[in-house]
């Protein structure tokens, strides 16, 4: 039995972001609730050279919206790194979603060989599609949508793993 692209890229970018959303829509009900500053959690970092919340949010909506792409060889939606509110970041989170829902499987399908140009400032690095995928998308967005979580959760919003896992 052979297993697509389509099937081990989309559904897991959508599945692990909505549950990114779910966190991050309680994280503002419970500052909502107790009218705390939600700019405090927004910049709030683990560790003094860490990306913020609002960064790793960012991070983890880029690396599935760009992999898509790249792969399906479409242009990712263009997104501001601009959010100012939770409300903001959650929006974030459900466009991407929705932008990866509006993917076709055959556009991602097919693609393990092809080659794909990740660039990063003034470097390009090629990659195979499912090099591209396995080896720097994923784990790049496992990394950010995980910190991100863990980020909340250690700000006192109880939130557990079927909450990152987009099933509570």
């Amino acid at each position: 039995m052979s297993i697509a692209m389509s099937q081990i890229s989309l559904p897991v970018f959508v599945r692990h972001l909505e549950g990114l959303s779910i966190v991050l829509k309680k994280a503002q009900a419970l500052y909502a609730e107790k009218k705390f500053d939600e700019s405090s959690l927004l910049s709030y970092r683990l560790y003094p050279d860490m990306f913020t919340l609002a960064r790793q949010v960012q991070a983890s909506t880029d690396h599935a919206r760009n992999c898509i792409a790249l792969l399906a060889g479409v242009d990712a939606p263009k997104v501001d790194m601009n959010e100012k509110s939770l409300a903001d970041l959650a929006a974030r989170v459900d466009g991407t979603v929705a932008w990866l829902n509006g993917i076709k499987p055959a556009q991602v399908d097919g693609t393990e060989g092809k080659t794909v140009t990740v660039k990063m400032g003034d470097r390009e690095t090629q990659y195979t599609g499912i090099d591209l995928l396995l080896k720097r998308a994923l784990p790049n967005f496992y990394f950010h949508a995980t910190t991100a979580y863990d980020i909340v959760r250690h700000n006192g919003i109880e939130v557990g793993k079927r909450h990152f896992m987009g099933n509570p």
